[in-house]
């Protein structure tokens, strides 16, 4: 790779690095040059429809947006959310508040500002969750649902940059949670955990990813990785793309009465 070429690469990632934000849990800033197999085997928002009835008391933890959640169509009055990612919390004050849901700014997933058996279920998407504060939370044979990232997601992305860096979160595996929720007095009614591609054809897209994802790819940047982003656009060069793994889980657990 010539002289000029790598200066053209280094400032390329350079801007995508100095915009790399999100609002919500929005991608389309790169949804033309990556691609997430999508195909889990199975359907959250199917599994959130089969149990949901108007009349529940719904609630969302780490709604992210409220975009998903919003998704449900649930009735706004039966419908509570929480979030504790700061620009989210405002982007939820100015969509959810209005509408009449009940939304409560929360980073704590282990106190989270509701009454004892306050919902009939309560869902959860990529964010934290404690299974002795869901049941609390929960009526009895309440229902709690959870699509979540898995410890080893994105891994061989991140030891190609960063190699020495550790599993943030070594316990979210699917056998150590479900024991989780049964020790805290719930029964496994689904269960499933899937490894899925990941592919990216454009460096820059994958330099802002990893900005955003910090949690996977703690003090990541274009002047410290340099080198292996270099590697990983030989590997485009020759290949089209450069390809790691997403890891997925999925747990449905009701409430022991």
């Amino acid at each position: 790779m010539n002289t000029e070429r790598i200066n053209e690469l280094r400032k390329e990632w350079e801007a995508e690095e100095k915009i790399a934000h999100i609002h919500g849990w929005d991608f389309s800033h790169i949804h033309d040059r990556y691609e997430e197999e999508d195909d889990l085997p199975w359907d959250y928002k199917k599994i959130i429809d089969e149990y949901l009835l108007p009349d529940m008391k719904l609630m969302d933890f780490d709604t992210g947006g409220g975009e998903f959640l919003l998704s449900l169509g649930h009735p706004y009055k039966n419908t509570a959310a929480t979030e504790g990612y700061a620009p989210n919390v405002e982007l939820c004050k100015e969509t959810l508040l209005p509408l009449g849901i009940d939304f409560k700014p929360c980073s704590d997933e282990s106190n989270i500002p509701f009454a004892d058996s306050s919902f009939d279920i309560m869902i959860n998407r990529h964010g934290s969750f404690d299974p002795v504060e869901a049941r609390r939370l929960l009526k009895p044979e309440g229902i709690f649902i959870t699509q979540q990232v898995g410890s080893k997601n994105d891994r061989d992305l991140v030891e190609m940059v960063l190699p020495d860096v550790p599993m943030p979160f070594p316990d979210l595996e699917l056998s150590i949670q479900r024991k989780r929720f049964e020790d805290a007095g719930f029964e496994i009614i689904q269960a499933d955990e899937v490894f899925k591609p990941i592919r990216f054809f454009n460096i820059g897209a994958f330099v802002w990813f990893a900005h955003i994802i910090e949690w996977e790819f703690p003090g990541f940047s274009v002047e410290k990785c340099f080198d292996e982003l270099l590697k990983m656009q030989e590997v485009i060069d020759r290949d089209g793309f450069v390809e790691g793994t997403i890891h997925r889980y999925l747990i449905v657990a009701k409430k022991n009465s």
